[in-house]
């Protein structure tokens, strides 16, 4: 990385947006080339960034396609298909899943099909953002995940390696299920390698039944755990105190959903962490709830903790990090410091050195709002960093509302009606408005960082509004519209028109587009 001040250059844009990394050093056991792009987000710093200069502003306008390789798996009946994988190249082979969650390898020249995986559908089927390489001595492994599955793949031929713990594959459920716990556990995004061990976030639920997000590592060869580390704390562990006594029993969440970062040099695993479950919700958490909402850094070969920074204290607004950090260097008061940057969905850039933990620059903790939802104790304060500035505004009030916006009258009503204008304003049964809302703020596709130390951030500047109610009593009779009330509205609306941010799609008239065995296989196993 550049020795200059990093600078923070932001893009305002509706949707996501997709950058890449080929990096210098060769971090691997048969050293990657400058060529290849061989981790997710480019290397172990997740800068999606490339040295590589054939192609520059210069000669873009006159590229030509060379080869199109079709993934399959499109969803032709509810058209709702997505790819969110970000391909791997090792050695001139790109690794990548398509959009049905299948597994497959290219040559990168060519687009030539090597070869592509055919598991049934006995697991959750989600989209994927792709895959992880380890390699040591001619043995090369892509780990794949494909529901509760992680498979072991030869990179040459794609075909599970037998030895690896169960016929070659992971049961991600294993040691995380508990009674009466929804037993949702998947891993959307690839795991990090170090030295010979794997590791792993999930995705779980998140429902008041979700299961806990422990963060693992797994033997690479073997694919047995040989650490956990707990990030809803048992009796005497660290930050036990910050929830009730019995709340590492049957609260869930706290996970690392988004993927990690990894200074393989000094053996650090930067792992940001999602919010306890329920998300908008959290009288049965009282207190600050670590580590959801924090970003961990953990000894890679043991899996203990160095140091941690809370970025969201008990959150009910699903103000999870969205993305895997990015590793920085900056130059401040002269001196170069290895720093770890966290972007967020409200917004902001948390800048940390690397080593300590110590904030670049100040943060404060600020006096929020309270609740008036019973049971509900929001945590009196928020951190705010103070540098870099926020990139994206702060709030949305009815002066923010555009002049040419159709139904404008109606909107301005409507937001005179709501709780608006701050950040962590705490739900309520009144309507309330978020901003940036529950998607960001910062997108899942991360930040992109140059040589020049200039950080890229896709943003997305889209409120949301939500509220809460009571949930209803089935009264012995679990009736088709009770059971969308208690376990789906939150998501898809009370009406079935699905969430304002496009995060949940209106589920009117479902039955002219699913059929009805499709209808219930996705109510089973969701999409993701």
């Amino acid at each position: 990385m550049s020795r200059q001040r990093i600078l923070i250059f932001i893009i305002i844009l509706m949707t996501t947006a997709s950058m890449y990394r080929c990096g210098q050093r060769k971090e691997f056991t048969d050293t990657p080339s400058v060529n290849d792009w061989p981790e997710y987000h480019g290397r172990s710093d997740r800068n999606h960034y490339s040295e590589l200069a054939q192609i520059d502003a210069a000669n873009i306008s006159g590229l030509v396609k060379t080869w199109e390789y079709s993934s399959g798996g499109a969803d032709t009946t509810a058209n709702q298909t997505q790819i969110q994988c970000n391909p791997i190249i090792i050695d001139g082979i790109l690794f990548g899943v398509s959009a049905g969650s299948q597994a497959f390898a290219l040559e990168g020249a060519t687009g030539r099909e090597l070869w592509k995986t055919k598991l049934n559908d006995e697991t959750f089927n989600t989209t994927s953002r792709g895959v992880t390489y380890w390699s040591d001595q001619g043995d090369k492994r892509i780990f794949f995940a494909f529901g509760n599955w992680l498979y072991a793949l030869q990179a040459q031929t794609g075909e599970p390696i037998k030895s690896f713990d169960e016929n070659g594959k992971i049961n991600l459920r294993d040691g995380l299920i508990r009674a009466g716990a929804d037993e949702y556990v998947l891993s959307n995004t690839p795991g990090v390698v170090f030295e010979n061990l794997l590791i792993m976030g999930t995705r779980v639920s998140e429902g008041p039944t979700a299961l806990p997000g422990d963060i693992r590592a797994y033997d690479a060869r073997t694919g047995k755990v040989v650490w956990t580390f707990h990030t809803i704390p048992k009796p005497e562990e660290f930050g036990f105190d910050t929830w009730p006594e019995e709340a590492y029993k049957d609260v869930g969440g706290a996970n690392s959903w988004m993927g990690m970062a990894i200074d393989r040099k000094l053996g650090i695993v930067y792992a940001p962490t999602g919010s306890a479950a329920f998300d908008f919700y959290g009288g049965n958490r009282h207190g600050a709830n670590l580590f959801a909402n924090t970003l961990l850094a953990l000894d890679a070969r043991t899996g203990k903790r160095i140091w941690h920074y809370q970025l969201v204290h008990h959150d009910i607004w699903d103000r999870d990090p969205p993305a895997p950090p990015n590793l920085v260097t900056i130059e401040k008061e002269g001196q170069p410091i290895e720093s770890v940057a966290q972007i967020t969905k409200q917004g902001y850039v948390f800048l940390f050195n690397r080593l300590t933990g110590e904030p670049i620059f100040p943060i404060e903790e600020r006096i929020v709002a309270g609740s008036d939802i019973p049971g509900e104790m929001p945590y009196p304060t928020q951190p705010f960093p103070i540098k870099p500035a926020p990139f994206t505004r702060q709030s949305f009030t009815q002066k923010d509302v555009r002049e040419d916006v159709v139904a404008r009258q109606e909107v301005l009503r409507q937001l005179e009606a709501s709780r608006t204008g701050a950040p962590y304003i705490p739900i309520a049964l009144q309507r309330t408005i978020i901003f940036p809302g529950t998607d960001g703020g910062a997108q899942w596709g991360g930040a992109a960082v140059d040589s020049e130390g200039i950080m890229y951030v896709p943003a997305k500047e889209i409120p949301v509004y939500t509220s809460l109610k009571d949930a209803p009593s089935a009264d012995g009779v679990a009736t088709g519209k009770k059971l969308y009330e208690s376990s789906c509205a939150a998501c898809h609306g009370a009406d079935r028109k699905g969430d304002h941010s496009g995060a949940y799609p209106g589920l009117q008239n479902i039955a002219t587009r699913m059929k009805d065995e499709q209808i219930r296989a996705l109510v089973k196993k969701g999409r993701g």
